[in-house]
């Protein structure tokens, strides 16, 4: 086999973010990919229908227009287009008007009433520095912060938000469970510090860069990505399986987007017995089931202003929201868990047609729960959406368990690939200066399990690609990722 500079195993949005980082940096690039299509969490696929296109894992994409690797690659110079909602999220409640976040920080002011003072008090100062707030969440958190204003704009509002003082911080309950849907995006206790501050950085972010759908699926994403890795001179191999890093011999560095427990098993007897205890103690956090229906119509919302929103949030009010993430968070099942609904077509009609409609949904739930998420979702969505079971023409549920089966790094269907508690956020998967090394030499993780964490911004992959450039190489500036680039 061929010498190669680089092999990156896995082709979800780290390792496809670490490929084209190192593929612009001149070096010859290889990425391995067990199943038969790329993207990991970025996949897209008809399911029921050739003409509808289901998100199999990921749907809304906040970091993708905000992280500081997505604002360098460009999508949109690519032809990605980012689709933003009127309504960036909403929170149906029983018997009494939903909470919106409008795009608009002003309109979502004046819809909450009251406390529209509190809400601005709490985003506007973030906006204004939103770039280095997103900088700060979105990085090693080893060095010195880009802002040096960002922390502590956002201190004292973490310290309010994720302590037990959250409930008395807003006078309505359409106020205060419109941001503790966001929170439980943490998926784990609330309230928390970690809860805190993922309600404050995706808070924001509604009001400014967005949370946007991808005009097509998330897959158009990860083939951008592919498109310049390949454009620079790399090769990807889909179905292959790796297993053991004897198969890698042949690569200089190899960077694994896997989790710490697929880590292992790859690298077998060469890790240090110490090391793979360190690894044994990371820990996995609630699941998500996932349930993707075929619908005639839109989803019947009983608050029509529902229908206006990218994402929908079920999870009652905001006690009920605190005690189901908890529970899920403790490993206890409920009948009610909390529920994320997508409905693509608010924004994108290319994903369907007009009697034929993508609903992407995702149940938390406890690490490895074996149910069959259907009849949970589908009686979540009909509460706030009276009608949305007459409207269903075909439905596919994926328990937690499944997901693992489905995704590797999904450990027990734990989607943000390691619980996120304020510490694991971290210091994951180990405690240790730069977090993306490993004890072998020339060997990498850059998966979500090492920092900055879960969702799609790709700088996991980017910050290791980075640390491999200055360790290995000497490089210390980081190569062009503007679309105008080409090779030499």
């Amino acid at each position: 086999m061929s010498r190669t500079d680089v092999a990156v195993v896995g082709t979800g949005p780290n390792g496809l973010a670490a490929a084209a980082t190192l593929a612009r940096a001149g070096l010859s690039v290889e990425l391995y990919e067990a199943a038969e299509d790329i993207g990991g969490g970025l996949r897209s696929k008809p399911l029921f229908d050739s003409d509808v296109v289901h998100d199999i894992c990921a749907a809304v994409h906040p970091m993708a227009a905000a992280s500081r690797f997505f604002r360098e690659f460009d999508l949109a110079a690519r032809g990605v287009e980012l689709l933003h909602p009127e309504i960036s999220y909403a929170h149906p409640l029983d018997g009494s008007p939903a909470g919106l976040a409008f795009r608009g920080l002003d309109a979502t002011c004046e819809h909450l009433g009251h406390d529209g003072a509190r809400w601005r008090a709490t985003m506007e100062p973030l906006l204004r520095h939103s770039s280095g707030v997103v900088d700060l969440f979105l990085s090693g958190q080893r060095g010195i912060p880009r802002d040096l204003l960002a922390p502590f704009v956002l201190a004292p509002r973490l310290l309010a938000h994720g302590s037990p003082l959250v409930p008395g911080l807003f006078r309505t309950e359409r106020a205060r469970s419109l941001l503790t849907g966001v929170a439980a995006h943490a998926v784990g206790r609330l309230p928390s510090l970690a809860a805190g501050a993922v309600a404050l950085l995706l808070g924001h972010l509604a009001h400014g860069t967005g949370w946007p759908i991808p005009r097509g699926g998330s897959v158009r994403i990860a083939q951008a990505m592919a498109d310049d890795i390949t454009a620079h001179g790399g090769k990807i191999h889909t179905g292959r399986h790796i297993t053991d890093l004897r198969e890698l011999d042949h690569a200089g560095t190899v960077l694994l987007d896997t989790s710490p427990k697929g880590f292992v098993q790859i690298a077998g007897a060469r890790l240090p017995v110490r090391y793979t205890r360190r690894l044994a103690r990371f820990r996995y956090g609630p699941a998500a089931a996932k349930v993707d229906f075929l619908v005639s119509d839109p989803i019947p919302w009983a608050d029509p202003e529902v229908s206006k929103a990218g994402t929908v949030h079920l999870g009652g009010t905001q006690r009920e929201t605190f005690r189901q993430e908890t529970l899920t968070s403790r490993g206890i099942a409920t009948a009610e868990p909390f529920v994320l609904v997508v409905d693509p077509m608010t924004v994108d009609f290319t994903r369907g047609l007009p009697d034929k409609r993508p609903v992407w949904a995702y149940a938390h739930v406890p690490n490895g729960d074996t149910r069959d998420p259907v009849e949970i979702v589908r009686s979540r969505i009909e509460r706030y959406a009276p009608g949305f079971t007459d409207t269903i023409l075909a439905q596919r549920g994926i328990s937690a368990s499944a997901y693992e089966a489905y995704n590797p790094n999904y450990v027990g269907g734990d989607i943000a690939s390691g619980a996120m508690t304020l510490t694991q956020s971290i210091l994951r998967p180990v405690p240790q200066i730069d977090p993306y090394r490993t004890p072998l030499p020339d060997v990498y993780l850059c998966s979500a399990s090492t920092p900055p964490g879960p969702s799609v911004h790709g700088m996991s992959g980017y910050l290791a690609a980075l640390s491999v450039l200055r360790r290995k190489y000497g490089v210390h500036t980081p190569p062009s990722l503007a679309p105008s680039q080409r090779p030499a």
